[in-house]
């Protein structure tokens, strides 16, 4: 009976772990929609960033590498890719190389995707996460984060060509100062943790809405909160007092580093990772959810709902 026991606890183990390889094994996921076509990028590969395509977001092909250690600035840390259309055949990838935030250049979202320039967009300090939004008016800023004393959210103007910065409207957004952002994981032995990172920005009724995540992504505690204001070129960031918007729905923990992006219904989803299980964090694995607005005491506030899809592959990688 014992051995019974055993070989059915073997297959189970055995199933379970082949449920979660066929999960999207990205972290800091991004996901970039064209013409009926989802695609994801995220921290996972040490040969480079791959991407995975969908048509429905349940299920995802593994569609090779976008962006190779050949074609970029650095062959180590490769962290956190975002992928834009800024003009006809022209796409970028901001990503991040040991601890720099660079660029590359493609005309597919396929890639390949290569780096021109072989150097970073900042030269002179380290910096990661680094996030592009386009403004209404169509002026770009790229933000990021660098580090004092922790992992600082700051900003900076580009100019039109979406890879120079204006060295001069450079200025820090958030750094920790809510209480859920100060929640260490038992192991964690620093006297302190200060994490602000992975900055998101959306724009919603001529309000900005600056998402980040806190914590160590090694943390269960690693959660999503945001902040707001009304001049993003010289107003101050006010944080949510509801944050977090997202910590652990369901089973998951570790949930952070995220995306926004509209379906192909235009509804808003939500694209994040948490942790591959309760006792490992890596390789941490890509979850959608659904995120929307609501008018609460005449305020415009994000929501993100406790219900999460959860990517499969179809074949392997």
């Amino acid at each position: 009976m014992r051995a019974i026991f055993t070989l059915m606890l073997t297959f189970v183990i055995m199933g379970a772990m082949a449920q979660k390889r066929s999960h999207v094994p990205l972290a800091d996921p991004f996901i970039y929609y064209e013409n009926g076509v989802y695609y994801a990028y995220g921290t996972h590969s040490l040969e480079g960033f791959e991407v995975y395509t969908s048509k429905n977001l349940k299920e995802w092909n593994y569609s090779g590498l976008a962006l190779t250690l050949d074609d970029s600035y650095s062959n180590n840390r490769f962290f956190a890719p975002e992928v834009y259309k800024v003009a006809d055949s022209r796409y970028l990838m901001y990503y991040s190389a040991n601890e720099h935030v660079c660029v590359a250049e493609g005309t597919s979202p396929l890639g390949p995707f290569r780096q021109k320039d072989m150097k970073p967009i900042f030269e002179d300090f380290r910096a990661i996460d680094n996030h592009l939004f386009i403004d209404d008016d169509g002026t770009p800023y790229m933000f990021f984060v660098n580090f004092d004393h922790g992992n600082v959210v700051s900003m900076v103007e580009m100019e039109r060509d979406f890879v120079t910065p204006k060295r001069e409207t450079m200025r820090e957004c958030c750094r920790v100062s809510q209480d859920w952002e100060r929640q260490k994981a038992t192991w964690d032995k620093r006297k302190e943790v200060n994490i602000n990172e992975g900055p998101f920005v959306i724009k919603h009724n001529g309000t900005y809405f600056l998402t980040y995540s806190a914590n160590s992504f090694r943390s269960e505690f690693y959660s999503v909160g945001y902040a707001t204001t009304k001049d993003i070129r010289n107003g101050k960031w006010e944080k949510y007092t509801g944050n977090p918007i997202l910590a652990n729905p369901g089973d998951l923990l570790g949930t952070g580093h995220h995306a926004f992006f509209c379906d192909k219904e235009d509804n808003l989803r939500i694209v994040f990772h948490a942790h591959h299980d309760k006792d490992h964090v890596r390789p941490r694995m890509m979850y959608i959810g659904k995120a929307w607005f609501e008018t609460v005491d005449g305020e415009d506030v994000l929501q993100v709902g406790t219900d999460y899809l959860i990517p499969k592959l179809n074949n392997s990688y």
